[in-house]
């Protein structure tokens, strides 16, 4: 399982949200490099950044902060929040970002994504963000009559790689995550499902690795100590290396 620790950017500050509410917002940090740089020592090879200004309003407000996360670090950075047209997304693979995750245009222009989908291929991930069982937009402030489901498999059926899965009644809540949903929505789409909102102790994060999603977005759990970043990257890590040796033994 991969670790991506998360830097939410507003008004070019590192902050979290409680529960996707923009009112109920923590400044964690000033300068985003510097944060990065901090996860980067660690041990971390991902990065998963949301422009907040832009998935509330679109564009590519805090651009130049990204784009130095890329410059200034060797982590993997995926980019999500405002990602709405196919010049945003040349824009940031141009920057140099790994991934770009599309998120109110999966919901609302579906031929347009699936056409990026085909486009760039892995370089394009879909986020689903979940209120409810339905899927909300906008930067969570607005909740659509899709089901999750209803989204996923057409997700499914335009080749999408890989679904970053947000329930967002656990984002910056601290009260642990939503393992029966990704154990459903794993069980069935054949597509790498990354788990977020909620990933607070290291329980947390065994939970998921005995699910066996792909990957698990870390948040502010790293900011307040909960979880040891170093340490959850290293437990992730033995366990892939666990499953490799026992599939090479051909016991799984």
């Amino acid at each position: 399982m991969k670790i991506f620790p998360a830097i939410d950017l507003r008004d070019g500050k590192v902050v979290r949200l409680f529960k996707g509410d923009y009112g109920k917002m923590t400044v964690y940090g000033e300068d985003p490099s510097a944060v990065a740089a901090d996860f980067e020592e660690k041990g971390a090879e991902f990065l998963h950044v949301v422009d907040l200004d832009g998935a509330r309003d679109g564009g590519t407000p805090n651009f130049l902060a990204i784009k130095r996360l890329v410059s200034e670090t060797s982590l993997k950075v995926e980019v999500g929040g405002g990602i709405r047209d196919e010049k945003t997304i040349v824009r940031y693979l141009e920057a140099g970002v790994f991934r770009v995750i599309l998120g109110t245009v999966v919901v609302k222009d579906p031929e347009f994504t699936a056409r990026m989908i085909k486009k760039y291929g892995d370089r394009v991930a879909a986020g689903v963000d979940i209120s409810g069982r339905n899927v909300a937009v906008h930067g969570w402030t607005e909740v659509s009559d899709l089901s999750v489901d209803q989204v996923f498999t057409r997700l499914a059926d335009d080749g999408v790689s890989c679904i970053i899965c947000t329930d967002i009644s656990k984002d910056g809540a601290m009260a642990g995550t939503s393992t029966e949903l990704y154990r459903e929505l794993s069980e069935k789409y054949s597509v790498d499902i990354v788990a977020s909102g909620g990933v607070s102790s290291m329980a947390d994060v065994a939970a998921l690795l005995d699910l066996g999603v792909y990957g698990a977005i870390i948040g502010k759990a790293i900011y307040t100590g909960d979880i040891d970043l170093e340490k959850a990257i290293r437990l992730a890590a033995a366990v892939e290396q666990a499953d490799l040796f026992a599939a090479e033994k051909g016991e799984l």
